[in-house]
């Protein structure tokens, strides 16, 4: 049998094929004999036929849906299935024959959303809720609907050791974490998001696997030395017996989408992983992705998070790329972080002036072959010509949250005003918006890393490591122990308080902002040519100007601490305000700004304030 010729037939896993009969596909080139061992006592162990390059195979009417089997390894060890779909008893525990044609969709009409109809919400299972689980989540649907919120994106859910992890130290890639509520529970929450209209995005993590119930190596080479990872050894994507690795990722990719309709797979880290091939993994997955993206009719994409600014990521095949859909820019995130926090430590050292949130505004990436005193060398390359649809900004993620000692949120850092002034700042660019649960109400739980590891070495290897993490940084703030229950518990959303107060206020200028951005074609487009950005000399103002379809719209952002006076800049016609941070029905310290205004007339900004005027022509001008 050619493996190249039937690779859709030898996906790797325990596929259930209905009347009866199962069929149990392994890469495990390192095994010189394989069977399947049932969990119940008194059952037989069954045999698995070697196949060529590596892989086994088993037919069988003893696997019917909800049994439980691991996998005998040369008549020594049991482990689980290294595709396995469902893992109830934990990483160490057996694996679950799950029949995937059993749920009852009702999503048969939806197919997808393109990218730049994506206003994307991150949220942690374990933390969005107090539940912690899937189900918990859907109830929550509407508000987020209400919000503006059009695809939901959940951190990793493939099974991890414990019950609380971010989702990055998962070791099944194909199972769904049993504590969120295992595959049924997931699908559910998919179908529901769909029927109110909102994509899912899932996290999925390709460079690395956890550290504890990671038994990909006794099955194959899965991992190398020739690199390394900041997880220690890298994933074999281009070394020797790399085609079954570079498999069995793929098919997972193509698992999500197929088995759980996700409509975008947001991947991990794609800096950390390391192939010269002469077709490298990621342009082998993004042709898979399209093709079966074609096959189905829906809108399939490949978002990446990268910190190499290198357009080739999302550059099409045809000319050298590997066509992933978008990127994350975190360029963006910096410039924005550090000027309104005045943070200038570690990574935050490149970045300062009005000018870098100018250019990220303008273009993109702001480290386009620059030199990089953070990196002690030059850097990225130019994203000018990118289409803003394929770069993700926001102004606070789970990374920039969680991977600070105290896990605190810009509101925290920085205040109120600053925070609506920032929500302002990402859905004024021409770029796909990203929220972090919570930031829409104002959230002040911090979002900690945490862990549930049951290996005592390896919890107290994962406290120095998350001690070390911060050397390139000044804070003095001791992160908590990541293995407690309480650095878990803090980091829990306080939802009912979008209801309350300055939540409730925070909660309204999310929507508004959202209305505009969806209703003003200037803001909609996500044109990044029909956009003029300015900033103001000696001032900490950035001028944004978009146009589209006779829809001419002026952003101002006001990122310093003091009062701006400054002669307003647009010619032509008057320009009627649409939305100011500081007015008072935002809770704000009381507008400066006019409400229609020329250009020649100087106008008053207060600090740490947003506004949004829209044209009219002079002989339109309003009485």
């Amino acid at each position: 049998m050619s493996i190249d010729q039937n690779m859709d037939h030898l996906r790797s896993g325990a596929y259930y094929q209905g009347n009866g009969w199962c069929e149990v596909v392994a890469w495990a080139p390192l095994v010189k004999k394989l069977a399947v061992k049932l969990a119940a006592p008194g059952k037989p162990i069954l045999p698995m036929e070697r196949l060529e390059h590596g892989y086994w195979r088993l037919v069988t009417e003893e696997l019917p849906p909800g049994t439980d089997y691991t996998f005998r390894l040369n008549d020594e060890m049991d482990r689980p299935d290294p595709a396995s779909f469902s893992q109830p008893q934990g990483v160490h525990g057996p694996s679950r024959i799950v029949d995937h044609e059993a749920f009852s969709w009702t999503d048969r009409n939806w197919g997808g959303l393109p990218l730049e109809d994506l206003v994307i919400y991150e949220l942690h299972v374990g933390t969005f809720t107090s539940e912690g689980t899937f189900s918990a989540i859907i109830p929550r649907l509407p508000a987020l609907r209400e919000l503006g919120v059009t695809a939901l994106e959940l951190m990793p859910v493939a099974q991890f050791p414990g019950r609380r992890n971010w989702g990055y130290d998962g070791v099944c890639p194909y199972a769904v974490q049993d504590s969120y509520g295992g595959p049924e529970g997931l699908k559910a929450l998919v179908d529901a998001c769909h029927r109110q209209g909102l994509a899912v995005i899932l996290d999925v993590v390709y460079n690395h696997l956890g550290p504890e119930g990671n038994y990909l190596r006794d099955f194959g080479p899965f991992f190398t030395r020739r690199y390394r990872t900041p997880w220690g050894e890298a994933v074999n994507f281009d070394g020797p017996g790399s085609d079954g690795v570079r498999s069995y990722f793929i098919e997972n990719a193509l698992y999500w989408l197929r088995h759980y309709h996700v409509d975008a797979l947001r991947l991990d880290a794609i800096h950390a992983i390391y192939d010269f091939s002469a077709k490298p993994f990621l342009e082998e997955l993004a042709e898979k992705g399209d093709a079966f993206a074609a096959q189905s009719q829906r809108h399939c994409l490949l978002i990446a998070e990268s910190d190499l600014n290198d357009t080739r990521t999302v550059q099409p095949r045809v000319r050298g790329g590997h066509g992933l859909h978008a990127q994350w820019n975190d360029d963006f995130h910096h410039a924005l972080h550090a000027l309104i926090t005045g943070e200038r430590q570690g990574y935050y050292r490149d970045f300062g002036s009005p000018d870098d949130l100018a250019k990220a505004f303008r273009e993109g990436f702001v480290y386009d072959w620059r030199h990089s005193s953070y990196r002690h060398r030059r850097h990225g390359s130019s994203s000018a010509a990118l289409p803003g649809r394929q770069l993700v900004v926001c102004s606070q993620n789970h990374d920039q949250i969680g991977n600070r000692p105290g896990g605190e949120r810009l509101i925290t850092l920085a205040g109120f005003e600053a925070a609506k002034m920032a929500a302002a700042a990402v859905c004024f660019a021409p770029c796909v918006p990203l929220l972090f649960m919570g930031e829409e109400y104002g959230e002040t739980a911090p979002f900690l890393y945490f862990v549930d590891f049951s290996d005592k070495e390896l919890q107290e290897a994962v406290r120095r490591g998350r001690r070390e993490e911060f050397r390139d940084f000044t804070w003095t703030t001791a992160p908590p122990d990541p293995q407690s229950l309480e650095t878990f518990r803090h980091s829990l959303l306080t939802w009912d308080n979008r209801h309350l107060g300055k939540g409730r206020t925070l909660s309204a200028f999310y929507r508004e902002l959202l209305r505009l951005r969806r209703e003003l074609p200037a803001l909609a487009v996500l044109d990044k040519q029909a956009l003029e950005v300015r900033t103001l000399p000696e001032q900490p103002v950035i001028l944004l100007v978009r146009w589209q379809d006779g829809c001419r719209v002026l952003g101002l952002l006001h990122t310093g601490q003091h009062t701006c006076v400054f002669p307003f800049p647009e010619n032509g016609g008057c320009w009627r305000k649409l939305l100011d941070s500081a007015e008072g029905h935002w809770d704000g310290p009381g507008s400066l700004l006019p409400e229609q205004v020329n250009h020649g007339h100087v106008v008053t900004m207060a600090p740490r304030s947003a506004a949004l005027y829209v044209w009219t022509p002079s002989a339109e001008r309003p009485s």
